[in-house]
């Protein structure tokens, strides 16, 4: 199992729907199988998410934010490891906005 705690990440690459952006840090933590995470910057002012990482590194969570037009965001993400050879962590992230305004996107997280 890959162990996420006290990294930090930032997103490389993503969807036209999504909040997040390179100016947005994450920073993870991780006891056991359970992963936790704030974020910030860009269009958040504020993010969390919560999930569980199986024992090939793949992460399955919710998470939740306020963005800079005040409005709570949620929704669903699955996020595959890929190993780099820097011997950094490569997130490839599968997600969807829950809530009002259904939809769905990728985006790619580096480790920092």
């Amino acid at each position: 199992m890959i162990n996420y705690h006290n990294k930090f990440f930032r997103t490389v690459e993503n969807s036209s729907n999504a909040e997040t952006s390179s100016d947005t840090i994450f920073k993870y933590e991780q006891r056991g199988n359970i992963i936790s995470s704030s974020y910030s910057g860009g269009k958040v002012l504020k993010g969390h998410l919560i999930g569980l990482v199986s024992d090939d590194g793949k992460i399955n969570m919710r998470y939740h934010q306020i963005n800079t037009e005040g409005q709570l965001k949620t929704g669903i993400c699955t996020s595959t490891p890929e190993l780099l050879s820097n011997g950094k962590v490569r997130l490839h992230e599968d997600w969807e906005w829950t809530g009002n305004n259904p939809s769905k996107g990728t985006s790619i997280l580096d480790e920092m």
